[in-house]
């Protein structure tokens, strides 16, 4: 039975959890930093690296009195080690560090993306390897074959925006303020998504992969019209959305082979929309669909732990001490690039 301490300090989130091999989270913790960011709209790094510094141990003492252990009763400890805003990585990744120096104890450093990919798995013990995974965020817009731990096979990312990063600027263009993605969503309930004729960027080429910067640059275009109610503008951006991803995914799942199921995870996926369409999706494939629970979908030391049970478990060596933060870490890093992906990919 392994014990997992683990960080997750890749943005704007503090967070520290203890998860064992029986897919139990003993005690979780998480210091969310929205007041601090919010009068800028959006995350600042410096802001976020500071604000880690100051709470990280504090919530790792705090699981640790919760779940009634010490440092001696850990198996390993998991830090996110990237991609991520580096200044926050490196506060987690370090304090894990000392951690395994003091405890000697294994570290175990993780791909934050790996984070979210596992993350169906601690909810769903009946999740089998492989399936389809999309990874939507606020860095990153995926689909991945999972086929288990440090073996993911990247069919699209997208060549400009994340969805996530669409959703929060549609939101800084409506004026909700931040987080963005939430706010949007709530909005669009009120709204008609047939109301605003918004593009599908992509839909019907036959690409795999995404692109959402035309789909934002057409909301700022709609709201400086003044003809379209904000309430409309959210529900239509939305439902574009949501036709681009089901597009994509659909050409995805008949070029990836057989698979177990599909799987959304990630920030975004916490949208009930996106879910309701992909399930649909899911069910005219004849496959199950799987999402995180709603608390694993944003950024999460739960999730950063049981990557780490994962890779103990399939038999992955302990990382060394010197190992490096990174700010950019693709999943799959001999996928193709994407054009005009850059560094995004």
């Amino acid at each position: 039975m392994a014990l997992i301490l683990g960080i997750e300090s890749s943005c704007d989130e503090t967070a520290a959890a203890l998860v064992d091999s029986d897919r139990r989270i003993l005690a979780q913790a998480i210091a969310s930093q929205e007041a601090e960011h919010a009068p800028y709209g959006g995350v600042v790094p410096e802001i976020a690296a500071r604000a880690h510094a100051e709470r990280l141990v504090p919530l790792i003492e705090r699981v640790l009195k919760e779940a009634g252990k010490t440092l001696s009763d850990l198996d390993g400890i998991a830090a996110t080690a990237g991609p991520g805003l580096i200044g926050g990585v490196m506060v987690g990744l370090v304090t894990a560090k000392a951690l395994a120096m003091a405890g000697d104890l294994p570290l175990l450093a993780i791909n934050h993306l790996e984070g979210h990919a596992l993350s169906p798995r601690l909810a769903d013990p009946a999740l089998q390897f492989p399936y389809a995974l999309l990874l939507v965020s606020g860095g990153h817009c995926q689909i991945l074959r999972v086929d288990g731990p440090g073996q993911y096979r990247r069919l699209a990312t997208t060549i400009d925006d994340a969805l996530g990063e669409a959703f929060d600027k549609t939101a800084k263009i409506l004026g909700l303020g931040y987080p963005g993605g939430p706010a949007v969503e709530k909005l669009a309930l009120a709204g008609n998504p047939c109301a605003v004729p918004l593009p599908r960027p992509l839909v019907g080429s036959g690409e795999m992969h995404f692109s959402f910067a035309g789909l934002k640059s057409a909301v700022l275009r709609a709201v400086e019209s003044g003809q379209h109610a904000p309430e409309d503008i959210a529900a239509s951006f939305q439902a574009a959305a949501v036709d681009c991803i089901i597009d994509r995914t659909r050409i995805a799942l008949g070029a990836m082979g057989p698979v177990s199921a599909l799987v959304v995870a990630g920030g975004v996926a916490a949208n009930q929309t996106i879910r309701a369409a992909l399930e649909d999706l899911a069910a005219n494939h004849d496959l199950p669909f799987t999402a995180p629970p709603l608390a694993l979908c944003t950024d999460n030391a739960a999730m950063i732990a049981w990557a780490g049970v994962e890779r103990m478990e399939a038999g992955f060596p302990a990382d060394p001490l010197d190992v490096a933060a990174r700010p950019r870490w693709p999943l799959d890093p001999a996928a193709e690039p994407a054009r005009g992906a850059g560094v995004k990919a």
